[in-house]
């Protein structure tokens, strides 16, 4: 039996149509394997546990170039090391193969549970793992994926703090399944993660803005650089303070014109009443002067289709306007303010917004006067409205009241 070497492996014959082997003689099992394709892999055969009585089991140490004959022959003797204590390389290989990935968590999401969220919610999720998750992550072995490397992957996202703690929640989620369906044992390695703070955009169209918006809409619109389509739901999204999602995908079938309202089915908060005041009723029979033949109350460029993307008209617009940093979702904002700067309450404001919870509505509560607050000035109107002048002191110039010193 020769010793395999690199001069012996590369003058070995190439076979014509079987695979040839040559065995080492000093590392029992240890060989060369020459495929009719010229191709040469090194290779260790061996028996588990009980010598001949065992099965015998074949084990790739690699192919001749990457990997020399002297690194095969210590990569040989380890493993025969890990044969003598019990131990079967090959097995351990395969089950190594075997692994259950962060991806195949990902596959049984989406079949089982992905199904059952809501379509935004749907989409969000889609694009998080198909754009973060699944280039950074989805590849490891469940047991590979450790606590340091989710937080170093964490704070890269820094800059987009909201979409980082969406991610990282995610993420979290897919290893609580993972321990859940037995796949990984341990903690979960999102753990004990910092989430970043989150600021809450408050950005409100002014009046003038409002002016200047509705007047670049039109002239967008003559100039054909955006459809009618898009103008009539940009404005109705600001007269009544929807979600552009929820007028997207909204059918004529849930309009009640005697009401005036479209009642949606479901919503972000469930089922949902968007209230049309006699605006936005006049600016939703426009719309249907265009596509009254549609399902669809803002039909898409497909058929059976609605309108998806607002971002780009709307930037249009913006770009047109001069505004930078304002979104689509700033235009509910907006609508919420002039609410309130109105004089309607909390209460009614988050009503007409849909919100379920009070405490999301109490985001623009720095917009409302308190009613205590106005109602001590009811009284102080009154009293000061007695009185007789005799002996008054007054430190108003004009009927403008004074500010206290700071």
């Amino acid at each position: 039996m020769p010793r395999i070497t690199k001069t012996f492996v590369e003058s070995f014959p190439t076979p014509e149509t079987q695979p040839s082997f040559a065995w080492d003689d000093k590392v029992s099992g240890f060989g060369i394997k020459v495929l009719p394709s010229g191709k040469r892999k090194y290779v260790l055969k061996y028996r588990t546990h009980g010598g001949r009585a065992g099965r015998q089991r074949w084990l790739g140490l690699g192919m001749h170039g990457p990997v020399t004959a002297e690194q095969a022959r210590v990569l040989a003797q380890r493993a025969l090391a890990t044969v003598a204590d019990g131990g079967d390389p090959q097995a351990t290989r395969q089950s190594v193969a075997a692994a259950p990935r962060l991806a195949h968590v990902w596959d049984r999401y989406e079949r089982d549970h992905l199904p059952l969220k809501k379509p935004s919610t749907k989409r969000n999720y889609e694009t998080i793992w198909n754009d973060r998750l699944k280039p950074a992550f989805g590849k490891h072995r469940l047991e590979e994926i450790r606590r340091a490397e989710v937080d170093a992957f964490h704070k890269r996202l820094s800059g987009t703090p909201y979409q980082a703690n969406r991610t990282l929640a995610l993420l979290s989620k897919l290893m609580n399944l993972a321990e859940e369906w037995e796949w990984r044992e341990g903690t979960n390695p999102c753990r004990h993660i910092s989430k970043f703070r989150e600021r809450a955009r408050q950005r409100f169209l002014s009046i003038e803005e409002i002016r200047a918006v509705r007047e670049a809409s039109a002239k967008l619109v003559a100039q054909k650089e955006i459809t009618a389509h898009a103008a009539n739901i940009l404005e109705l999204l600001l007269l009544t303070g929807a979600r552009s999602g929820e007028l997207a995908s909204a059918e004529w079938a849930w309009v009640d014109w005697d009401l005036q309202m479209i009642a949606l089915p479901d919503s972000k908060s469930g089922a949902k009443t968007i209230y049309l005041s006699k605006d936005a009723v006049a600016v939703l029979c426009d719309q249907h002067a265009r596509s009254k033949g549609q399902p669809y109350i803002y039909p898409g460029r497909s058929a059976g289709k609605h309108i998806h993307n607002l971002r780009k008209p709307w930037a249009r617009i913006c770009k047109e306007v001069g505004l930078e940093g304002v979104r689509v979702h700033d235009l509910r904002h907006t609508a919420a303010s002039l609410a309130l700067g109105s004089g309607t309450s909390l209460a009614i404001v988050g009503r007409l917004l849909g919100h379920t919870q009070v405490q999301t509505t109490l985001r623009y509560s720095h917009l409302d006067k308190d009613p205590a607050l106005r109602a001590a000035d009811l009284i102080g109107q009154q009293i000061r409205g007695t009185a007789t002048g005799e002996g008054e002191q007054s430190d108003t110039t004009d009927g403008a009241t004074a500010a206290p010193n700071a």
